[in-house]
C-alpha cells in the first residue's frame, strides 16, 4: 500500500472513530461528565507515556514541558479542552448529540475568524460567503429553539481556541497531549480521589465499567495517532475536507439512532450551514491549502 493510501486510511479511520464517540460515552454512565473527563485524561496520560516510552521520546517530551512558553500555552490549552470535553460528554449523555455535531460543523468557520482577528489574515470571497451563510443558519436554529445554542457555540469556540493554540506551537499531537494531561493531572486525579473518598466515584464499582473507564485513554489516543499518520501523508486540503466526516456521523447518530427532535426549522438551519460548508470545501479545493482553516485533532 502506497503512502497516499496509508494516509487516507488513517485519516478516514480517525475521523470515523471521533464520529462514533457518542456510542461510547453513554456506556460510562452513571459516571457524571466531569468524572468521565477526569478518567479520560488520567488514562490517556498513561497510554501516552507507554507509547512515548516505546518510541523513546519521554526525555524529549519532558524537555519540551520545561519550556515556559510551551508550558503556559498548553496549560491554557488543557483548560480549554477540559471545557470542550465536559460539554461534549454532557451533550452526548443528555440527548444533545445533534447540537454537538453543530459545534464541530461550525468549528472551521470559528477558526477562520481567529485567523482574521488574531493573525490579520484576509478572507477570500467564498470564505466570506461561508461565514455569512453559516451565521444565518445559526440564527435560524436559535430562533427555532427559542434559546441560544450554547452547546454548539461552547464546543466551537473552546475547540477553535484550542486548535489555534496548538497550531501556533506546532508540536506533535502525542507529545502535546501528554504534556496537557500531565499539567492537569493533579486536579483531575484530585477530583477522582475526592469522589472515591465520598463513595460517589464509579471507578472500581464493577469490572465492566472500570474497564471502560480505563479504555477511555486508548479511545482518546488511538484516533490521534491515526490522525497524525494522515496529516503527514496527505495534502492538508484533503484533510480539511474529510474532517466533516466526524460531525456528519454524529448528526446521523443523533437523528436516526437517538431520535433527537428535528423540527422543519431545525432542518432548514442545518441545510443552510451545509451550504456554507460546501462553499468552504470548494474554497479549500481551489486554494489547495487549509492555512486559514485550522485543521486540528479532535482530542
Amino acid at each position: 500500500m502506497n503512502r497516499y493510501k496509508v494516509g487516507l486510511l488513517n485519516g478516514l479511520s480517525s475521523y470515523l472513530i471521533w464520529g462514533l464517540f457518542p456510542l461510547y460515552w453513554p456506556l460510562l454512565k452513571p459516571a457524571n461528565p466531569l468524572e468521565i473527563v477526569c478518567n479520560r485524561a488520567v488514562w490517556t496520560l498513561g497510554f501516552c507515556l507507554i507509547v512515548l516510552a516505546f518510541m523513546r521520546k519521554i526525555k524529549s517530551t519532558y524537555a519540551l514541558m520545561r519550556n515556559k512558553k510551551i508550558f503556559w500555552s498548553l496549560t491554557l490549552a488543557a483548560a480549554l479542552i477540559s471545557i470542550n470535553w465536559t460539554t461534549y460528554i454532557w451533550a452526548v449523555n443528555n440527548h444533545h448529540i445533534v447540537d454537538a455535531s453543530l459545534g464541530y460543523y461550525i468549528n472551521p468557520l470559528v477558526s477562520i475568524g481567529f485567523g482574521v482577528l488574531l493573525l490579520n489574515e484576509r478572507m477570500r470571497k467564498l470564505q466570506w460567503f461561508s461565514v455569512i451563510v453559516a451565521t444565518i443558519g445559526v440564527l435560524v436554529l436559535t430562533v427555532d429553539a427559542g434559546t441560544f445554542p450554547w452547546v454548539a457555540i461552547t464546543l466551537a469556540i473552546s475547540f477553535g481556541s484550542y486548535g489555534f493554540i496548538k497550531k501556533q506551537l506546532g508540536l506533535g499531537s502525542l507529545e502535546s497531549l501528554t504534556i496537557e494531561t500531565t499539567i492537569s493531572l493533579i486536579p483531575y486525579a484530585g477530583y477522582l480521589i475526592y469522589l472515591g473518598q465520598k463513595g460517589q466515584g464509579q471507578f472500581g464499582h464493577g469490572a465492566g465499567l472500570t474497564t471502560l473507564l480505563i479504555l477511555a485513554g486508548a479511545v482518546t489516543a488511538v484516533p490521534l495517532l491515526l490522525f497524525n499518520g494522515a496529516a503527514t501523508r496527505l495534502p492538508l486540503s484533503l484533510v480539511g475536507l474529510i474532517q466533516y466526516i466526524t460531525p456528519t456521523v454524529q448528526f446521523l447518530l443523533g437523528v436516526f439512532l437517538r431520535h433527537e427532535h428535528m423540527s422543519t426549522a431545525r432542518w432548514v438551519g442545518f441545510f443552510v450551514i451545509w451550504i456554507a460548508l460546501s462553499a468552504l470545501a470548494v474554497d479549500l479545493v481551489k486554494s489547495g491549502s487549509t492555512s486559514n482553516n485550522s485543521v486540528a485533532e479532535i482530542d
